[in-house]
């Protein structure tokens, strides 16, 4: 059953990236649906609820995402480049995928938030545009989702590597 579990995190972290991604992108075409009127470079349009709730949801859901892989990932560290250099595939691999998701999250995270906060109810001002920022959010959801698997995927192994040098199988021997 323990085996199981790695598949089953892996789904779950799929399953709220995906789910992110479609919530994200749903709420750019309800921000399309209301009012708007541009003159020039500025733009004033009524905020939109549904697009408030469902990009406050996709940036809930791929926080929650990212906390689930780094808590059951594990903490994979390098401390130098030599470090990195002399580690096995399977931790590099790790190191790697967890500094990318920590950027697919700053900059998916951040576009979210910030398409959500212009749909505000306490947002009926001019200003410039927020165009795409939720649909460009969602769509890094699903790429997080890629990467974060891959990262929990490579911790998992790179965890059991080091398993398998400190407590090496004992060697059966044969009676004389």
């Amino acid at each position: 059953m323990a085996k199981n579990i790695g598949i089953l995190v892996c789904v779950l972290i799929m399953v709220l990236d995906i789910a992110a991604g479609i919530l994200g992108i749903e709420a750019e075409v309800s921000q399309g649906k209301v009012k708007h009127m541009k003159m020039w470079i500025f733009e004033c349009r009524e905020p939109s609820y549904t697009a408030y709730k469902l990009g406050l949801a996709a940036a809930i859901l791929l926080a929650l995402a990212h906390t689930i892989a780094n808590i059951l990932g594990g903490c994979i560290c390098v401390s130098s480049k030599a470090d990195y250099t002399n580690a096995s595939a399977n931790k590099q691999l790790a190191v790697a995928s967890l500094v990318f998701s920590w950027l697919i999250l700053a900059v998916g995270f951040s576009m979210l938030i910030i398409g959500t906060m212009a749909n505000s109810t306490s947002r009926k001002s001019c200003g410039f545009p927020h165009r795409r920022l939720l649909s460009i959010g969602g769509i890094l959801c699903f790429l997080h989702g890629m990467i974060t698997v891959a990262y929990y995927v490579s911790a998992t192994a790179a965890h059991r590597e080091i398993e398998k040098h400190r407590n090496p199988t004992p060697r059966l021997s044969s009676p004389a």
